[in-house]
């Protein structure tokens, strides 16, 4: 898994569950090829000696072949890494902005995916709103 400013996993795993831009899908030993765009959501990961690794992505590619994954995504955090306050202000700041929907300054795509994001950390990191 890597972003622009990391590499942020590396490893053999059992299986990948990824956030497909049409839903989730799972990622196995001897998948088909696969070129496909991701969504915001979680990438969830079954490591070899059965331990789970969570991410929070904030989208990107995935490239499957021959038994090797690539993703490449604009943000990743690790549970561990999440700020739960930088996710609730974040989720706050969004909820104004979208409130604000008739103003022309107002970016309604832009304020709707940062509240998915923080949305996405959070349910990640175990908290809600």
């Amino acid at each position: 898994i890597i972003t622009p400013s990391k590499s942020a996993y590396k490893g053999e795993v059992k299986s990948i569950t990824l956030p497909g831009t049409v839903g989730n899908f799972q990622v196995l030993f001897n998948h088909a090829p696969v070129l496909s765009s991701l969504e915001i959501g979680r990438i969830k990961i079954e490591e070899l000696d059965e331990k789970v690794v969570e991410f929070s992505t904030g989208g990107g590619t995935v490239e499957i072949r021959n038994n090797k994954i690539l993703v490449l995504v604009d943000s990743v955090e690790s549970s561990s890494e999440i700020d739960v306050e930088r996710a609730k202000n974040s989720y706050q700041r969004a909820k104004e902005r979208l409130s604000l929907k008739s103003q022309k300054q107002t970016d309604i795509a832009r304020a709707e995916a940062s509240l998915h994001r923080a949305i996405n950390r959070m349910k990640l990191a175990g908290h809600s709103f």
